[in-house]
């Protein structure tokens, strides 16, 4: 499924779409994510680029024109694009799926007569598996052994990886512009005597070999053409190989080695033939339970173990790290680390970005209160006002986490210590069903969803990127905090347990470790059912110790952020206005000037719960009544869909409290609050509050999915409204489930 929801198809007429004799050359710029790509594009192109779709998505196919400079002073002009970043053709993501379709000239994709990789010369190891791939299908490639300045000592020897893979590899740096000239000459010799590069003795086991000769009887005709030698169709060229030559042996059995990690039960290939279907499901079956998805990629590592060392001249550097990790992945001292680094990031989420929050909520405030005085009163001033500018401010209110968020996630990536954490919970994440990537964008669920779910981008499985979605929005975020602090002060007196334990305190606790509990179980049902599918093997390279770059760093903190504010922000504006709608009107008469406070505070109160939200709240009060919760509650929870921590100050509202602190700081207004909701009974003399009323209250908060933004979010990653609406169906039964259970059963052990 693509970034807006479109399957990437391999068709009846995937075929290669041919080219007019007289068209230039066209070159593939293909290569992992972060390796430089785009800047050697952009060199190449002279930044003239051309932003067009892909045939039949809608994904950015970014081209230019290029002049590559001969070795005997002629030149030569050629098409390049840009090919979305990828880390193999499993065909396992989007990009995958776009870069087998760039690559080999399927679903209406020109098929190119170059593949220019760009690899990233200091992480060798874990760029080269796509280079494998690539040749293995018979692509002609020229590999751009890139970042060489970053690389330092630590460089591999560009001639014997030459000699390794058949194809020529040059150090650049597109950067700094070192090295372009000998790779235009290679892209320009190897664009006028094109060849099929040799195909990689790869040690894959005989069983798997014949495995896949068995499925090559079945791939279909187009996909074969696909795999003939490619020839050169630009003027001039004398070299070249008729089209329409039969692909060869190596080839398919190439091309069924793709079909085994591709095409799955759950994959989203379109029209692959039913008779490569059943023979795929026949193989699996006649497996006996072994995984041919690992032996392929693992063959394939072990190849690249065995020769890639060999290219580098013994390093300090490379015992240094040796060193370091032999703290940070031990299985005590490493989660001891772990936990530190964590504690710094949650640190610097709750405290360091809670300046800018409140400058942005002080900056909103004032701008609120300034048009409330130069705005004539009426309907009109208060939409601007609590709408329009109460809608920006919510929106605005997370950029400061979100731009804090990446920024670590991004220094600890560039400095090679995520790669670390991944391994380290790969175990645990395992037993749920996930790899250990899960574990670093459900940890930042901690401070908000909201760049929790776009951190799953650096998952390659769309399966294992939905699951994660699916369970962040557990996670305690910062936005239930507000709610526990409130209900926890407010029914749960001060007291100890074992005479030195705080009982508040450890409420508190107790909802993050439920919290996280609630979520780890939620995905292994989810990945058993739901979400059922094949666990992608975690197999990374671990790469060296590094200065992270901060012009890189904050070149993808900014462009994340800002992809956050235009496409979430303007659904969030507009769903925060709808809100506003539904808990102001109808409006009853004000009372007359110069009444006192307590009765405009009534009158706040009266006007809520006769608004149309109210009106919602006392329409829920029948479904919320088992759980403990009457109407007043009810509107609550209809305004915090708003914001969780908007439930604060609605409540505040509904008791006639002026200031209910915002919902943030806690103020003189949330202790008055406290106080009220304390004294309020039922019409029988009953409580409306108790601490079972409060324990159910917290489960419910903790489990519902109260929190458009990460609704807008998450419809905005995967390209639609069904996973969200999924979402928000699974967490609110959830939700009113254990909220039900906990209220019902304390009832019958008499805690009511």
């Amino acid at each position: 499924m693509s970034a807006t929801g479109a399957a990437v198809s391999c068709h009846d007429d995937a075929s290669p779409v041919l080219r007019n004799s007289d068209a230039a050359p066209l070159v593939a710029v293909v290569g992992n994510p972060n390796t430089g790509k785009t800047t050697l594009f952009n060199r190449l192109t002279g930044q003239r680029a051309r932003v067009g779709n892909y045939p039949g998505i809608t994904i950015d196919r970014r081209s230019g024109r290029a002049r590559f400079a001969q070795r005997d002073g002629a030149s030569l002009d050629a098409e390049v694009f840009d090919v979305p970043g990828c880390y193999s053709l499993s065909a396992r993501s989007a990009e995958e799926q776009i870069a087998i379709d760039a690559l080999l000239g399927w679903n209406g994709n020109p098929k190119p007569d170059l593949a220019l990789i760009v690899a990233d010369a200091t992480q060798l190891v874990r760029n080269l598996y796509l280079v494998l791939q690539i040749l293995e299908l018979g692509v002609p490639a020229v590999v751009a052994l890139n970042l060489i300045d970053e690389a330092g000592s630590s460089l591999p020897d560009a001639k014997a990886l030459s000699l390794l893979l058949g194809i020529p590899c040059i150090p650049t740096s597109a950067r700094t512009g070192q090295g372009m000239a000998e790779l235009q000459a290679a892209v320009a010799d190897a664009l006028a005597s094109p060849r099929t590069p040799p195909r990689p003795a790869i040690p894959y086991p005989q069983a798997v070999l014949a495995c896949a000769d068995r499925i090559a009887t079945e791939l279909p005709r187009q996909w074969l053409d696909a795999l003939s030698p490619f020839p050169s169709i630009a003027p001039g060229i004398a070299a070249g190989v008729a089209s329409g030559v039969a692909a060869s042996a190596g080839a398919k059995q190439a091309l069924a080695l793709w079909a085994l990690t591709s095409i799955h039960g759950d994959d989203e290939l379109e029209a692959v033939p039913h008779g490569l279907r059943e023979k795929l499901k026949e193989e699996r079956a006649a497996a006996r339970g072994r995984d041919l998805d690992g032996e392929i990629i693992g063959a394939r590592y072990a190849f690249l173990d065995a020769h890639v060392p060999s290219l580098y001249a013994p390093s300090s550097t490379a015992v240094l790290t040796e060193r370091i990790d032999s703290v940070l992945l031990h299985p005590v001292w490493g989660f001891a680390t772990f936990l530190l680094v964590m504690l710094v990031v949650f640190q610097a989420l709750f405290a360091w970005a809670d300046p800018a929050i409140s400058l942005v909520e002080r900056v909103f405030d004032a701008t609120g209160s300034w048009l409330s005085a130069v705005l004539p009163a009426g309907i009109l001033t208060d939409l601007v006002v609590q709408g329009i500018v109460g809608g920006v401010g919510n929106v605005l209110v997370f950029l400061p986490q979100i731009l804090l968020l990446f920024l670590m996630l991004g220094v600890l990536e560039d400095s090679g210590y995520l790669a670390r954490v991944a391994y380290l919970m790969d175990r645990v994440m395992r037993s749920v069903g996930l790899h250990g990537r899960a574990f670093v964008p459900m940890l930042s669920g901690f401070s908000c969803a909201i760049p929790a779910v776009l951190a799953t981008r650096t998952m390659e499985s769309r399966r294992d990127r939905l699951l994660t979605m699916m369970v962040i929005p557990l996670m305690t975020c910062s936005a239930r905090l507000p709610v526990y602090t409130l209900v926890i002060a407010a029914l749960y007196p001060p007291s100890k347990v074992f005479g030195f334990v705080p009982v508040q305190g450890l409420l508190m606790v107790a909802m993050y470790v439920f919290s996280t509990l609630t979520a780890l179980g939620a995905a292994a049902v989810l990945g058993r059912t739901v979400l059922r599918g094949p666990r992608v093997p975690l197999i990374l390279e671990l790469p060296p110790y590094r200065m992270p770059m901060l012009t890189s760093v904050l070149q993808l903190m900014w462009m994340r952020s800002r992809l956050f504010l235009t496409e979430a922000g303007s659904v969030i504006l507009w769903c925060t206005i709808g809100l506003w709608v539904l808990l102001s009107f109808p409006k009853l008469p004000e009372p007359p000037p110069g009444a006192p406070a307590a009765a405009h505070a009534q009158w706040q109160a009266d006007s809520l719960a006769n608004s149309a939200g109210g009106r919602m709240g006392k329409a829920l009060e029948p479904a919320i009544a088992p759980l403990g919760f009457d109407w007043k509650i009810g509107v609550g929870i209809v305004g915090a869909f708003a914001a969780r921590e908007v439930f604060v100050s609605t409540m505040g509202v509904i008791y006639g409290v002026d200031d209910a602190g915002g919902g943030k700081k806690g103020g003189e207004g949330s202790v008055a609050l406290r106080d009220r909701m304390r004294a309020d009974t039922h019409p029988d003399g009953r409580p409306v509050y108790s601490p079972l009323v409060g324990l159910s209250l917290m489960v419910f908060f903790a489990l519902a999915c109260q929190c458009m933004s990460t609704l807008a979010v998450v419809r905005r990653e995967t390209g639609g409204w069904a996973w969200p609406a999924f979402l928000f169906g699974y967490m609110t039964a959830l939700a009113w489930t254990a909220s039900f259970a906990v209220f019902q059963l304390g009832r019958l052990a008499g805690f009511a």
